[in-house]
């Protein structure tokens, strides 16, 4: 079974609550009804129910019947919101008549129904800015415990099945902290080591990368990623991790024994931190042109519940993965 449809049979299970604040975005449309028929989750859309329902009807979306329709204007727990965000930005100076107005927003909407535990995860950015789909997760959801960064995370699936676990890799981070300081470094491994066994399942062997391998270079970029090895092992114990490691040490058996004897990671990698944004970015987009790999993501981690961003130009069939990327991370959260 491929990992996307492995992603799915797990989704299935859990029945989590995927929340879609551009409910009249036809590729979202569309991609909810096949969520729907494909029993991936419980989704909610936020819109206009007469618009919603009269294009699903002229679309011949028949699932669309099956799915919650939150109206953004006018909805019961609106009151309720409108309370809880008051409350939760009152340092902030947010006043109600303020709240009344973010409140009709859908992707305000869509953050604080999973704040208020009605909803346990969002996907939106098929119509919206990433800055304007995070706004809201970063005011209201915030980040998880122990968590000070949010990064984005790349399943990388490789046609070569000698590397990762069955050519299936996880990159961090590709996508979002241009260039994280030790400790939020480390963060980003543990919150990657957490994506990875939500998502893909198995245990997660993480490789911190550099351009040297236990001490072969002297310069202060590789001393920030051992004092960032050594912080995410003292976060979680139970990690298996090691650095610094070239990333040839991390993934070939033979470099990793020769570079790093008795180092339980060097050559079995499955994850790999890389050390800045832009290293991380310029990898993942290596190994997806160069090896024909494909890169999966980013999948947002590190906040209190699964709030993932899509790219404007992103297909049906990503938004149906992501949902259920979404699902299986929120039920890792519980």
């Amino acid at each position: 079974m491929e990992l996307i449809e492995k992603i799915k049979e797990s989704a299935r299970k859990k029945r989590m609550r995927i929340v879609l604040p551009e409910g009249l975005e036809p590729r979202t449309l569309e991609a909810a009804d096949k969520a729907i028929s494909e029993g991936l989750a419980s989704i909610i859309l936020i819109g206009n129910p007469d618009s919603i329902m009269a294009e699903a009807s002229a679309r011949g979306y028949g699932n669309i019947a099956k799915a919650i329709i939150v109206d953004p204007l006018n909805h019961p727990m609106k009151n309720k919101y409108i309370d809880l965000m008051v409350e939760l930005r009152k340092a902030k100076g947010l006043t109600r008549e303020e709240a009344s107005r973010l409140i009709e927003d859908p992707l305000y909407l869509g953050v604080m129904m999973i704040k208020a535990g009605d909803a346990d995860g969002e996907v939106a950015g098929a119509d919206n800015a990433t800055g304007d789909v995070l706004r809201p997760a970063f005011q209201f959801v915030r980040t998880a415990p122990g968590i000070s960064v949010v990064s984005g995370a790349f399943i990388m699936i490789l046609n070569d099945k000698e590397f990762g676990d069955d050519g299936i890799i996880m990159f961090a981070d590709g996508a979002v902290h241009p260039d994280p300081n030790e400790k939020e470094l480390a963060e980003i491994a543990v919150a990657t080591a957490n994506t990875y066994k939500s998502i893909i399942g198995g245990e997660p062997r993480v490789a911190m990368l550099s351009f040297s391998t236990m001490g072969s270079a002297k310069h202060p970029m590789v001393d920030k990623v051992v004092n960032a090895t050594r912080i995410a092992r003292e976060m979680a114990p139970w990690l298996d991790i090691d650095g610094e490691l070239q990333v040839d040490a991390a993934i070939v058996e033979a470099i990793g024994r020769k570079k790093a004897p008795g180092s339980k990671i060097a050559g079995r990698a499955n994850i790999l931190i890389f050390p800045s944004l832009e290293s991380g970015n310029i990898g993942y987009k290596l190994v997806q042109r160069l090896a024909h790999a494909e890169a999966v993501g980013p999948v947002l981690q590190g906040m209190a519940a699964p709030i993932n961003d899509l790219s404007r130009g992103c297909s049906v069939s990503d938004i149906v993965s992501l949902i259920a990327i979404t699902a299986n991370q929120a039920a890792g959260k519980e």
